[in-house]
């Protein structure tokens, strides 16, 4: 069981200092995503959690605090159907539902969309998306 967190305010903390956040974090639940506020010296400092392993996860003496400086972003795209193949490349990601082809920026924002008649395959390759669909071969350029 561990907690990665990262601390929401500037300041260099000290080593050893994940002792103390776990004595202050002991029997609080703590959910990936959520921001925790731990209270030292009369001062509440946020902190974001950035992992719970597991989560929810309560926290206890044997549990293994870790600071993290950096984060991991994370974009969920839902469709209406099956995603039958998902291809990322420098632009973005390519992902094909059926018989339409879309691709998107790497903030999830569409940027292309079309349906091909007879779509057989789509290929990624140096920032070029292929298209082969019927007897023909259309190439994007995103």
């Amino acid at each position: 069981m561990r907690v990665v967190i990262k601390p929401l305010f500037e300041a260099e903390l000290p080593a050893g200092f994940e002792e103390v956040i776990r004595s202050k974090l002991v029997g609080r639940e703590v959910k990936t995503g959520e921001t925790v506020y731990v209270e030292i010296l009369g001062k509440k400092l946020p902190f974001k959690v950035l992992l719970a392993e597991p989560s929810p996860l309560k926290v206890n003496k044997a549990t293994r605090i870790e600071f993290s400086r950096g984060e991991v972003g994370e974009v969920t795209l839902e469709f209406e159907g099956e995603v039958n193949d998902a291809m990322p490349f420098d632009g973005g990601i390519v992902v094909v539902l059926g018989k339409e082809v879309r691709i998107y920026n790497w903030n999830g924002q569409k940027v292309y969309s079309r349906k091909f008649e007879n779509l057989k395959k789509v290929r990624v390759s140096e920032g070029k998306v292929v298209v082969i669909h019927g007897r023909k071969v259309t190439i994007l350029e995103p």
